[in-house]
């Protein structure tokens, strides 16, 4: 079957996580963060991570917001940050992260292409709104699809069952996109064609599908892959 619609992770993948530590820090009173900041933007990340995959397993459901937040108390503590005004400013600069310099271009020659666009995000339907509208990407895509339809995060099946729900599509004709590699195996065992965006080189992961292929930042989706 041929690719009929390219479904997007959200963060870290179409929006840049890392920007709100390393816009704080060059702000107002941003000189805690001057040096720490890649520290604790990745120790945030990974919390947030592992709250969803232990939110799920344990069926204890709390929205992404939740989970940002509690995540990054975490990772502020951990770093003897605890600040309520530095609090604030990251949790408000999440909310319009910046997307990653390629995306805009990526997405209008999908679009050229006729190529349905979509997102399927474990962020809240505010969350995202928020981000696309601050990015100027609220009408690229033909559905936004949260994991607060289903109640569980990412990578519960239920989840990747949005899509075919949504447009009528068959796994196979899905190029799932995401440059998180656990999500990249899951999509890739639930029958997706995938795309994974390896911005960092890592290794893939040891888990229960691989990706049909990895691109180093989302040009790799240009021209559309035959093959995949």
């Amino acid at each position: 079957m041929s690719v009929r619609l390219c479904v997007f992770d959200a963060y870290g993948t179409l929006f840049d996580v890392d920007a709100a530590a390393q816009i704080a820090a060059k702000g107002p009173g941003g000189d805690a963060l001057a040096e720490s900041w890649p520290c604790i933007s990745a120790v945030w990340r990974r919390k947030q991570l592992e709250y969803t995959w232990l939110r799920a397993a344990a069926g204890h459901h709390a929205d992404f917001a939740q989970v940002t937040e509690d995540a990054l108390d975490w990772a502020l503590e951990d770093a003897g940050l605890a600040d309520d005004g530095l609090r604030a400013r990251l949790l408000a600069l999440y909310q319009e992260l910046p997307v990653f310099a390629e995306v805009p271009e990526v997405l209008r020659g999908l679009a050229a292409q006729g190529m349905a666009l979509a997102i399927l995000s474990n962020g809240t339907p505010s969350m995202l709104a928020s981000a696309l509208r601050a990015a100027g990407l609220q009408d690229m895509f033909q559905a936004v699809l949260s994991v607060e339809d289903v109640g569980v995060f990412k990578p519960a099946g239920a989840v990747y069952d949005m899509v075919g729900k949504r447009f009528g599509t068959a796994p196979q004709e899905v190029l799932f996109i995401s440059s998180n590699g656990w999500d990249i195996c899951a999509g890739a065992a639930y029958g997706f064609r995938t795309l994974w965006v390896n911005r960092a080189g890592a290794p893939v992961d040891r888990l229960f599908g691989r990706p049909d292929a990895i691109a180093r930042d989302l040009h790799g989706v240009l021209p559309l892959p035959g093959d995949i």
